[in-house]
């Protein structure tokens, strides 16, 4: 990546100035509602904001264009079932979370139940946040590994670090108000980076064509059924079934039991406050999320013109070529290389008809453009092989890479180190929220019930941020391990969260509307459930987000045959 001074002003000037407004801004009652809850004074647009940047890390806009680039559109349909969810929880949830002046969500599952159903639950979400906020840490640590070539490891620990000084020191107040400003910034900027992609696309060639392209070459493939030639695909991740309903479970847990999510909202004054922000972010997440989805769409247009690198981690591409495979790999590359030159003059071709409405020349581009894709989708598997064969270590995933290298190829000084700048905030918003919600759980859900000492509120206060501390630790060795993950990251947190979440929903959901199950069955049938979703998404036989709906409907079903058995008749559940 071609990093200038220029850009090393901008990254540090950003990242600095956040960290100083989160400390400035950190000042709040040394108690645990100031540190965890903002002395629950939120607005509901700062709500919202908490909510958005939690949910969009840097995950999102490291990996989300070059997904697309590589599958198409229809990830976007992952979230289609986002705004029922928000409805849902609007009118159950929130109202009660309100009422009991709730510090976490699990607290509710003991008035409910009992201590053991509420620990287990909040040990669940403590090892699910936990696991994937590493994986956030390492989404930002691919930036300055792959554009200085420092040591991925060393590089997850300067990172980690540096979120940990203002996250310790501000709680939850400094979380949300540094997400307000990391929110604009990172709009901005990826919108910079939309707009220069269309502007570097040769003469006479506009945002229109670039979607035509991308469209002919099948990645405006925004709503799928999952249908083919055998019927339903239960094992195709995106279409607008598991869109609409894994998604909306998905969601509705994620938002209704995540503390990490559960905790913004509880920061606001009131209940209409809290159904403001929730409700907002199902208005406008989706339409957002599809924006910046675009943008590999514009990526993908702009490489057909162009020079497409055969393999977008500079990195590994520079290791097999010092290897015995190099000659293997030149060939191939000079292949790829020549389907490019042809690809591009097909891109051409296609313009000019787009421009003239010659429908058989559009149709014959189109025809070629597919051949190509799928000749160069081909020679990348091999290169892909030839990178692994010369580093049975190396990550042959470069998803993660694609919208870094076009950054760093395209973009001019100053402007490659704010979108460099953006990816380091997005993590910081999503990661700092998570280590104040894992906090939290551990103070709240253990150490207060657990502890036989009684705290005064300064020590609580002190213990909180002691934990803040061990978690922000915990989460940077989980990013030591996550290098060659074998997803794209943004599929890894996802799926990695569709393991627990659906369970911890159907506990909740139990706890709502199954009055007459008592707490021996659904603890039971939470384990059975988490073991049952384990083993599906092992064995590979479905797509993650059903495993959300699988989860919940396991722990209903199962809490009410349990409860059923376990007692007579005259009390079994209705």
């Amino acid at each position: 990546m071609n990093f200038q001074l220029t850009d090393w002003i901008v990254l540090a000037v950003t990242l600095l100035g956040v960290i100083l407004y989160g400390i400035y801004k950190s000042r709040t009652s040394k108690n645990l509602e100031g540190y965890f809850l903002s002395n629950r004074q939120m607005p509901w647009w700062l709500v919202l904001l908490g909510i958005m940047g939690t949910q969009a890390s840097a995950v999102t806009f490291l990996t989300a264009p070059g997904q697309v680039y590589t599958d198409g559109m229809r990830f976007v349909q992952y979230y289609f079932g986002l705004p029922i969810a928000m409805i849902v929880l609007s009118i159950t949830f929130v109202p009660l979370f309100h009422k009991l002046k709730l510090f976490t969500a699990y607290e509710f599952l003991e008035k409910r139940f009992d201590v053991k159903t509420r620990t287990l639950t909040s040990f669940l979400f403590l090892l699910s946040r936990g696991l994937s906020t590493g994986i956030s840490i390492f989404a930002p640590s691919i930036v300055l590994s792959s554009m200085l070539g420092w040591d991925i490891y060393l590089t997850n620990i300067v990172m980690g670090g540096l979120l940990i000084v203002y996250t310790v020191s501000g709680g939850a107040k400094a979380v949300a108000y540094t997400q307000k400003i990391q929110f604009v910034i990172i709009y901005a900027a990826m919108f910079v980076a939309a707009y220069y992609s269309v502007k570097s696309l040769p003469n006479g060639i506009g945002f229109t064509d670039a979607l035509h392209i991308a469209g002919k070459s099948g990645k405006l493939n925004v709503i799928t059924t999952g249908m083919n030639e055998h019927g339903f695909d239960w094992k195709d991740r995106y279409n607008i079934w598991s869109g609409l309903i894994g998604g909306f479970f998905l969601a509705l847990s994620y938002f209704g039991t995540d503390q990490s999510q559960v905790g913004r909202y509880l920061t606001a004054k009131d209940t209409r406050e809290s159904r403001l922000g929730l409700l907002l972010n199902g208005l406008v997440k989706v339409p957002l999320q599809f924006l910046i989805l675009l943008i590999g769409c514009l990526l993908f247009a702009y490489y057909s013109f162009f020079h497409a690198p055969a393999f977008f981690n500079k990195t590994q591409e520079t290791e097999v070529l010092q290897s015995a495979y190099a000659p293997e790999y030149k060939v191939a590359t000079a292949a790829y290389e020549k389907m490019q030159q042809e690809k591009a003059l097909v891109a051409k071709e296609l313009a000019q008809a787009l421009h003239e409405n010659n429908d058989a020349v559009i149709n014959a581009s189109r025809s070629k453009l597919m051949a190509a894709e799928k000749e160069g989708h081909a020679l990348r598997e091999q290169m892909k092989s030839l990178i692994k064969k010369a580093d049975p270590g190396a990550d042959t995933n470069d998803t993660n890479y694609i919208f870094l290298r076009f950054v760093g190829d395209t973009l001019p000084a100053g402007l490659v180190g704010l979108i460099v700048a953006i990816i380091f905030l997005a993590a910081w918003g999503s990661i700092a929220a998570a280590l104040n919600s894992l906090a939290s759980c551990t103070m709240i859900d253990f150490h207060q019930k657990f502890s036989k000492k009684k705290l005064s509120p300064e020590e609580e206060y002190k213990w909180g941020k002691y934990y803040t501390l061990f978690w922000g630790v915990f989460c940077i060795v989980i990013a030591l391990f996550a290098y060659n993950i074998g997803n794209s990251l943004i599929e890894a947190v996802n799926i990695l969260g569709s393991w627990f979440y659906g369970t911890i929903l159907g506990i909740f959901l139990v706890a709502f509307y199954l009055k007459k199950v008592q707490s021996n069955a659904v603890f039971i049938s939470a384990i059975i459930a988490e073991v049952i979703v384990i083993t599906v998404s092992r064995l590979n036989i479905i797509s993650f987000l059903w495993l959300n709906l699988i989860g919940a409907a396991a722990v209903v079903i199962l809490s009410v045959l349990i409860q059923i058995l376990t007692t007579d008749k005259s009390k079994a559940v209705q």
